[in-house]
């Protein structure tokens, strides 16, 4: 890693040359010429007057949210010598295993187009092009049968990967504290204990007011909910990125939630062309910082023939079985189909790609089932062992909520204020931590079951669960 000031500078050279590729950086320079028209700007003040300008018409807040997003997206920098391998990823038996799992999905997906006799990639004639073109505003209304296509993988799959992902540093040393996991994951990779979640967590503590907690001590529900309310509308009126993600920690009102999240993602209210996610290549871009790599196809005919090479899907992402699941709740929240789209590929960018990507990053699905398993052996370890014996690993039941950041599994206002944490903290972790708080809180009838079935008929029905108790009871009101 490079040094403090090092790694600021080529920190800040990141940015400026991706903001200068942005559609943000014309805006500026445009806004910058029409000030010159303005009377109050002098030629001998010339530099200070276009700021004060940006400043005064809101540009300058505009910049500081696209800095602050790319903070938020793009990982720390590595020493301009390090191969570009490792930004994507920097343990090396990771990268193996994730290429290993993109060639057997990328083979099951051309068994079945095998099958069907559907080439993945191919050329339309001009006369399907022009159909297209005449019912561009009706796609979606008239899709082709479906039911002969079945999902390329589903999360146990996924899971049967990660159980067996091995660092051969480690596979003969005698690493005790390691080698005391007892887990389906068996990787040593660093994860927060309760103590480190504490603080992480901070604002979710039991002395801090949260959204949907009828039983706080100090101020009564609605008067906090009036109160926050009017800063969320001050945050608002802001434009302040930075201030809606720390606001959105204890919670969004539903009247505000669609607003401050695209605030929170820097999405723009400006129209944008409605495309179909499989086929929208800026989706591409994200994985510079992911460490899979999208999968290629050629043109029938031309097979190993570079030139005819085209990313398949044109995003370069392979979904699986529940995918759409990432979508659903936005339904929501946007009436307007463009806005519930970008802000459901600048969700899915900069958080759900990495639940089924294999990683180190702490927010990935490998770090996150750790935790997990982690958080149960060390502070539930009866239930740990019970479950471990019986056949009924933990993670075997929840870890298909994670993948799915719990869309699905919760009622949906529970799953948006779930989601309103995910936003707030820049992070994932949290989806571990609640999945442990679940077991924690059916823990007594968990430790009566004698099977793996028995163990998920205690847990097949998550709806009427509270989120934010349940999180703050395991953090906050458990010993450590």
């Amino acid at each position: 890693m490079l040094g403090q000031d090092g790694g600021l500078s080529l920190t800040i050279a990141q940015i400026v040359k991706r903001l200068k590729s942005s559609g943000l950086h014309s805006q500026l320079e445009r806004q910058a010429r029409l000030c010159l028209h303005n009377p109050e700007v002098k030629l001998e003040s010339l530099k200070e007057d276009i700021k004060e300008f940006l400043k005064t018409s809101g540009w300058e807040k505009k910049l500081q949210n696209a800095v602050y997003s790319e903070l938020n997206v793009f990982p720390l920098p590595y020493h301009p010598s390090a191969p570009p391998e490792h930004m994507k990823e920097s343990l090396a038996y990771m990268r193996k295993a994730q290429g290993n799992w993109e060639k057997r999905i990328l083979k099951s997906l051309n068994s079945m187009c095998t099958e069907l006799g559907i080439p993945l990639a191919q050329k339309r004639p001009m006369s399907e092009q022009k159909e297209l073109l005449n019912k561009w505003n009706e796609m979606g209304t008239d899709e082709p049968d479906l039911s002969l296509f079945r999902p390329v993988y589903a999360p146990k799959d996924f899971l049967e990967v990660l159980m067996n992902l091995r660092n051969p540093n480690y596979e003969n040393s005698e690493q005790l504290s390691f080698r005391n996991h007892m887990g389906l994951i068996q990787v040593p990779l660093k994860v927060k204990d309760i103590p480190e979640l504490k603080e992480y967590f901070s604002e979710l503590d039991l002395n801090t007011g949260q959204l949907d907690i009828d039983d706080s001590a100090h101020v009564p529900p609605e008067l906090f909910e009036n109160e926050h309310v009017r800063i969320g509308q001050k945050v608002l009126m802001e434009q302040d990125s930075a201030a809606a993600q720390q606001y959105v920690r204890q919670g969004c009102p539903n009247s505000l939630r669609a607003e401050l999240w695209a605030l929170i993602l820097n999405v723009s209210s400006q129209p944008e062309v409605l495309l179909c996610f499989s086929r929208d290549t800026s989706v591409l871009q994200h994985f510079s910082y992911n460490s899979a790599t999208p999968p290629k196809s050629y043109i029938r005919g031309k097979l190993g023939m570079e030139e005819y090479a085209v990313f398949y899907p044109p995003n370069g992402v392979i979904p699986f079985h529940g995918f759409s699941m990432y979508v659903a709740p936005l339904c929501f929240l946007y009436n307007e189909p463009s806005k519930l789209y970008q802000i459901f590929r600048e969700i899915y960018v900069r958080y759900f790609f990495r639940l089924h990507s294999i990683s180190s990053h702490p927010s990935g699905i490998v770090s996150l089932c750790l935790l997990f398993e982690s958080l149960l052996q060390t502070h539930l370890p009866q239930l740990f062992y019970h479950l471990r014996e019986i056949g009924a690993q933990p993670l075997r039941i929840s870890f298909k909520w994670m993948v799915r950041a719990f869309s699905g599994y919760l009622a949906t206002d529970q799953l948006l204020l779930l989601w309103d944490r995910i936003l707030g903290y820049n992070s994932l972790e949290i989806l571990a931590v609640l999945a442990a708080a679940v077991f924690a809180f059916r823990a007594v009838n968990l430790m009566e079951v004698t099977s793996l079935a028995a163990a998920e008929a205690v847990l097949a029905d998550l709806s009427t669960l509270k989120v934010i108790p349940l999180l703050q009871i395991f953090l906050f009101a458990t010993g450590t």
